[in-house]
């Protein structure tokens, strides 16, 4: 990637990306975006279709290497070839399809890959399930996260119960950044409400969020500003305190020009 000057401010930022590009044949699908995340904080990344969400955070979790740019974190430049030098960096990423297995229970998925095992009569390995549930009920109870039980297949539970499992295994590693991709889509409101409330209380634990969504009631409700992104471009990043969603919606369907007068200083 190309070299960019000067680090980001490393006790301001958790994370930083300077100048990130990224090239599909003759589309530009990442252009010149230049973004921090403070630590600490929720990040709601809006946009319409194809306007760049997707690609960025295929950038920050390891899928994808961008074609120009940099990323810091904590103010030192960083490399992310793959998800799993994102993993190693404490940058975690829930995807839509959320990578569960759905024949396992909840300690299994919890724990899928990161397997704690014993040895039976001290020469056998073996998977050690009680541990396993114990750091998992552990892990739920700290974060108030509710399930009926822990011995089922995911298959038999909602959709919000499987999105908090899917968040749990990542809590398990202790990241440091954890990214959503749309979080609440398939979910009812109540459901949506929980996971909502459930980010909340990461964020004030310390972890620090970055969350795409398309539901602008649910960004202002939870996010403590909002990146808008339109034809591969960060155009604003607005606290959310500051503006409104008409603003938002302006900004998503018309670019900067769709700027109130008061949103003009946020913009990029």
């Amino acid at each position: 990637m190309a070299t960019t000057a000067g680090a980001p401010n490393e006790a301001a930022n958790l994370l930083s990306v300077r100048n990130l590009d990224k090239y599909y044949g003759g589309l530009r699908a990442l252009n010149s975006v230049s973004l921090d995340i403070s630590e600490g904080e929720i990040l709601a990344l809006v946009g319409d279709n194809g306007a760049g969400k997707s690609t960025l955070i295929k950038a920050l979790s390891g899928a994808l290497e961008p074609d120009g740019g940099e990323i810091f974190l904590q103010g030192e430049v960083i490399e992310l070839r793959t998800p799993r030098d994102a993993t190693e960096r404490g940058i975690e990423t829930v995807h839509q399809n959320l990578g569960l297995v759905d024949t396992l229970n909840v300690p299994e998925n919890v724990f899928l890959g990161r397997e704690i095992k014993s040895r039976l009569l001290g020469l056998l390995p073996q998977l050690d399930h009680g541990e396993m549930r114990r750091q998992t009920r552990e892990l739920l109870d700290r974060f108030s996260i509710g399930l009926p039980t822990l011995n089922e297949p995911v298959r038999r539970l909602s959709g919000g119960q499987r999105q908090t499992i899917a968040i749990s295994r990542l809590l398990l590693a202790k990241p440091k950044l954890l990214i959503m991709d749309e979080p609440m889509a398939a979910l009812g409101v109540d459901e949506g409400s929980k996971v909502l409330d459930l980010v909340v209380k990461l964020r004030d634990e310390g972890l620090t969020v970055l969350i795409i969504s398309h539901n602008l009631e649910h960004v202002f409700k939870i996010a403590d500003r909002v990146a808008v992104m339109k034809n591969g471009k960060l155009v604003a990043v607005i606290p959310t305190e500051h503006t409104t969603r008409e603003a938002i919606v302006g900004l998503i369907t018309l670019g900067a020009s769709g700027a109130r007068e008061e949103d003009r200083k946020w913009l990029s």
